[in-house]
């Protein structure tokens, strides 16, 4: 029964299997066919293979620019706002300056005088007796100075102007001669002007010269208020920094206690490390002008110490004064003389004390200096001018510390060990 069975389902059961044969081999076609086109478009993917990571997505040119233009956009809001704030934090500064100048000058002054009363204080001296005892000291000693010194330099003020002329005139008449023959140019005509100017106004530049003599003098109120608060300050100095920290609250608090000290040791030895460094300008160089025999030798070594307050510039001035002042009453030869001893003294103050005297922490670089000299004395004058360095160098140490703690919250990205490390491009 088997055989009529199988040969009554034979063709059936054939074609059921040529539909299944046939539709096996299409899926197998069809796929192979999917497979094949799938790869062609794929990187890497041919013969088989597949390819691994992330693929680059295309994006179109306009939202490329369109992003570049927003990041602009946005750090150009930035630095709009930020400069905005830098021009009313000036305007405030200018209009509160009768109260600024004094906390200024207050703050300079307990910055020197504070060792000392420190020193009484370990003594067990009480912090108001030894702030005192300090404060009146400095006072003396410092009015005993200008006493002494003041009315020999004002009154040799109008000689100095006089030299000053004379210089410029024969330098001027130097270059009219051969190889120059300058005199007809733009450059004679600069010097007249020069001259002309200093002869005008000989008794303002002669107070403009004296000015870093005399600045406290302007105003006496200024004066006995920054008095005042520098003794404030020495006395309850220590005390400050424990109400802001309890003020601000623990992690403000430490940064602000933290940035307010380093600003304190820079400020107080940048303004003693400047005092001794113009205290040894003006001895060496007046003593090279003295034995030169060069006439006002004495206002002009005072000079240069006052000038060394004003770093650079100061200097520049100072030295100029007294180069002209030789070339007009010694003659050529004692000028270039006089101009190799400053120079020398200068060199040896820049590259030899001050390395030694002062921390690499506290470090200005010239354009910095300059820049710092320009700014103040064309806000505020002289006072500025003054001013100036010191504020630019506490500046860079709170720039520092905002450094150092973006550093410490850093996480530096490892080094890919098979990336090279001459190729700049990221991983």
């Amino acid at each position: 029964m088997g055989e009529p069975n199988g040969e009554s389902l034979g063709p059936e059961g054939g074609a059921a299997d040529g539909a299944a044969n046939g539709a096996g081999n299409g899926a197998a076609n069809g796929a192979a066919s999917s497979a094949g086109t799938g790869a062609e478009g794929v990187p890497g993917a041919s013969n088989g293979t597949v390819a691994e990571g992330p693929q680059p997505v295309a994006r179109d040119r306009s939202a490329l620019i369109e992003a570049g233009a927003t990041r602009l956009a946005g750090w150009s809001a930035r630095v709009l706002l930020i400069a905005l704030g830098a021009v009313l934090l000036g305007l405030l500064i200018g209009q509160l300056w009768s109260i600024v100048l004094p906390t200024l000058l207050g703050v300079i002054i307990a910055t020197v005088l504070r060792p000392p009363v420190r020193l009484l204080i370990g003594h067990r001296f009480p912090p108001a007796l030894a702030a005192a005892a300090v404060l009146l000291a400095a006072v003396v000693l410092i009015g005993g100075i200008i006493a002494l010194f003041a009315p020999q330099v004002a009154g040799q003020s109008d000689e100095i102007v006089s030299g000053v002329s004379s210089g410029i005139v024969q330098i001027q008449r130097w270059l009219e001669g051969p190889p120059f023959n300058l005199g007809d140019g733009q450059l004679g005509a600069l010097l007249d002007q020069v001259v002309a100017q200093l002869q005008s106004s000989a008794t303002t530049i002669a107070g403009g010269v004296l000015t870093g003599v005399g600045a406290f003098a302007s105003g006496l109120i200024n004066v006995v208020l920054a008095i005042i608060l520098a003794f404030f300050f020495v006395k309850d100095g220590p005390r400050f920094l424990p109400w802001l920290s309890r003020v601000a609250g623990p992690k403000a608090g430490g940064h602000l206690s933290a940035v307010l000290e380093r600003a304190w040791r820079t400020l107080g030895s940048f303004i003693r490390t400047q005092a001794l460094v113009a205290l040894i300008d003006g001895v060496f160089i007046g003593i090279g002008l003295a034995v030169l025999g060069v006439p006002l030798w004495f206002p002009l070594a005072v000079l240069t110490f006052f000038g060394g307050f004003v770093p650079i510039v100061g200097a520049f001035v100072a030295g100029a004064l007294s180069v002209l002042i030789a070339l007009v009453t010694q003659g050529l030869t004692t000028a270039l003389i006089v101009l190799a001893i400053i120079v020398a003294v200068q060199q040896i103050e820049g590259n030899v004390l001050q390395p030694i005297l002062q921390s690499r922490t506290m470090n200005l670089h010239a354009a910095v200096v300059l820049l710092a000299v320009t700014a103040g004395s064309t806000l505020f004058g002289i006072a500025g001018a003054f001013l100036s360095v010191p504020v630019a160098a506490v500046a860079a140490e709170v720039l520092r510390y905002l450094g150092e703690q973006l550093d410490k919250r850093t996480v530096p990205r490892a080094p890919d060990p098979e990336e090279p490390v001459d190729d700049p491009s990221p991983a």
